[in-house]
């Protein structure tokens, strides 16, 4: 496995869909949202984490235990999840010069667990871009997601694109021959929590045997 492979989670947004405050501090098994997902990057084989906060991020490093872990603050955070994707790639890269690989996850999938990142992990190639697949229901087909595992290289040239609310997704859009699928359908369903609707997959990812 090559190391060190650095994490970067994304968690600038204000929750506004949800209504409850920045997901970040989301209840998940007793304890701040973060905290978990960090958990399992580190657990996963993520060696370095670089966090990136933006609304009520004072809040956030109040109530929530981010030890380790390099923490950025987008002020910019109400442009959109480009500029919060830039601001992380670039600090975890500049903090982390040694990095082999940048595994990217978002800070409100709760299902996102070790044995996901671990595996993609174990199934990135240097000079390419590895992206975790969701089979959706009553479809062979797999749905590319988070968390994504970028070369350094890749992921500053992605930083480069990112504007709004779109991190990586223009330069993945324009350079498909880059991206590895990896199926992980069987270790977590690749769901966000975005609305009230959504607050069952916290439930159903805490009663996940493999998290």
């Amino acid at each position: 496995m090559p190391v060190p492979v650095v994490g970067l989670v994304l968690a600038a947004g204000a929750g506004t869909r949800l209504g409850l405050g920045t997901k970040a501090l989301l209840s998940f098994r007793g304890r701040p949202l973060i905290e978990h997902i960090l958990t399992q990057l580190r657990s996963g084989g993520c060696t370095e984490i670089t966090v990136v906060l933006g609304a009520q991020a004072d809040r956030v490093l109040a109530h929530a235990r981010l030890d380790r872990a390099g923490i950025v603050t987008n002020p910019s955070w109400e442009t959109g999840l480009g500029s919060s994707f830039s601001r992380g790639v670039n600090a975890a890269l500049a903090d982390h010069p040694g990095a082999q690989a940048l595994l990217v996850a978002l800070g409100d999938q709760p299902g996102v667990s070790a044995a996901v990142v671990g595996r993609l992990i174990a199934r990135h190639q240097p000079g390419r871009i590895t992206a975790a697949g969701y089979r959706q229901p009553g479809s062979a087909d797999l749905r590319r997601g988070h968390p994504l595992v970028f070369d350094p290289v890749l992921a500053a040239a992605a930083a480069e694109t990112a504007a709004a609310d779109a991190g990586a997704r223009a330069y993945l859009h324009a350079n498909p021959s880059l991206i590895d699928v990896v199926n992980c359908s069987d270790l977590a369903d690749g769901l966000d929590v975005d609305t009230p609707a959504d607050l069952p997959l916290l439930e159903i990812a805490a009663n996940n045997e493999w998290q």
